[in-house]
């Protein structure tokens, strides 16, 4: 999987008239885009997510967006991610207004470990919580933090809920996360 996304970091906090009217300016005249934007809950950020698949995995349009990006929006601040894993979630379907992201750089020495408790364990069992519809995992290549854990929820519940901790309760989980570094955790709501 090589799907590449652009996530932007506006920097601050836009309402959902403001990110339509973002989006369209972004993407007028390019076809297959999909444009999604969500709101920081604790912080002033906002941020947004456009993707499009040309076929061959590659973002179709995306340099386009970027030099959009700095003409329109001289502060915000856009990272190429690549897809490494993409799962349905237990409520897969169900609208999802919440989106929880993890971003994290790691030790050195760990980061074998960390990628194989993400995709073996970690982001598997996320998904399969009731209320998770979505659970993906993304690289930064170009700069940090390099590794994105993203979760798009049903209820803002469903973080912190029983079978949620659960299943960062374990072994593995205890072991991988004091490698973590450069680490923000945010939650955000969909405006967009």
């Amino acid at each position: 999987m090589d799907k590449t996304v652009l996530l932007v970091s506006l920097g601050e906090r836009f309402d959902t008239a403001r990110a339509a009217d973002m989006a369209e300016r972004l993407t007028e005249g390019l076809d297959g885009l999909r444009v999604r934007a969500f709101a920081a809950i604790d912080e002033d950020d906002t941020y947004v997510y456009v993707d499009g698949d040309d076929g061959e995995g590659e973002g179709h349009g995306l340099p386009q967006v970027q030099a959009r990006l700095v003409e329109l929006f001289p502060g915000a601040h856009a990272r190429v991610l690549h897809a490494t894993l993409d799962l349905a979630g237990a409520s897969a379907g169900a609208d999802a207004p919440w989106h929880y992201i993890v971003e994290t750089d790691v030790t050195p020495e760990a980061e074998a470990d960390l990628n194989a408790w993400y995709d073996q364990e970690h982001l598997p069992g996320l998904a399969s919580v009731p209320g998770t519809v979505r659970a993906q995992r993304f690289e930064c290549r170009d700069e940090g933090p390099r590794y994105l854990a993203c979760y798009d929820l049903q209820t803002r519940e469903t973080f912190g809920s029983p079978p949620w901790l659960a299943v960062r309760a374990t072994d593995w989980s205890s072991r991988v996360r004091p490698s973590f570094r450069n680490t923000r955790r945010t939650m955000f709501q969909k405006i967009l």
